[in-house]
């Protein structure tokens, strides 16, 4: 079993970072570049930063933003929100991402995929894919922060976007995401046993078991989480300690 990583999320609202329930509901949860150096200096083996209004006020990301943070931490640091071209991306590397992440733009326009791993390897390209339960027991790609319904079924699009070159695929359920109830064991596994990239879950994790859970069920390569971390009710280092003892290989 190869290594599972740690992730720490950094949701990004008017330079604050900010946390809801199910994509609502938003409460503040401190200065990102605090976080970042805090989850860096905890062990988190990556830092996400998700400029969650960008592409709803139809902005670019918050660069001299993500240059600070860059400057507190030393680990792989991706970074999404409004990213729409190429350029885009080159601001974003040049400020200190490593990696980017898109959603609604490649949606939109698929094209974009294959033009960021050509440009910058697959290696930089993450497509993060929102996605919801709905009656049917079908689960769809939403857009624009959680707030647009497709017709599209996640799963065709989790393949079509590693086709055009996408290199992981961040998972986020809005039916668990703030919830602390757990991941989304199914629909990750799905991914997991059908991608020949890594799928990073989100969306759930509330207890130390949620991860062994969606590391030993679900088959996830990594797991995302926000509020636990931001509000110290697990420590990135006790979560670690936990994993290793129930036999899930994790970085010191």
């Amino acid at each position: 079993m190869l290594t599972k990583r740690i992730i720490p999320c950094l949701d990004i609202k008017d330079g604050r970072t900010v946390k809801g329930t199910n994509f609502v509901d938003l409460r503040d949860a401190g200065d990102p570049v605090e976080l970042g150096a805090r989850y860096a200096a905890e062990g988190a083996d990556e830092l996400v930063f998700l400029d969650i209004t960008a592409t709803h006020e139809k902005r670019k990301t918050l660069s001299e933003l993500v240059n600070r943070i860059a400057h507190h931490i030393n680990i792989p640091f991706t970074v999404g929100g409004g990213i729409s071209s190429v350029e885009d991306v080159k601001v974003l590397l040049q400020n200190g991402a490593d990696k980017i992440s898109v959603n609604t733009s490649a949606f939109k326009r698929p094209d974009l995929i294959r033009e960021l791993s050509s440009e910058f390897g697959s290696q930089c390209v993450v497509v993060a894919i929102d996605t919801k339960l709905e009656p049917d027991g079908e689960w769809y790609v939403y857009l624009n922060g959680g707030r647009v319904k497709t017709e599209t079924k996640c799963i065709d699009w989790a393949r079509k976007a590693v086709e055009l070159g996408a290199g992981e695929i961040l998972l986020t359920s809005m039916n668990h995401d703030g919830t602390k109830q757990g991941f989304a064991l199914d629909i990750t596994q799905k991914l997991s046993a059908e991608l020949p990239v890594p799928v990073i879950a989100s969306g759930g994790g509330g207890t130390m078991e949620h991860f062994d859970a969606v590391f030993r069920e679900a088959h996830a390569d990594a797991a995302l989480a926000a509020s636990i971390f931001h509000f110290r009710e697990i420590g990135i280092g006790e979560l670690k300690e936990y994993l290793r003892g129930k036999g899930i290989p994790v970085r010191s």
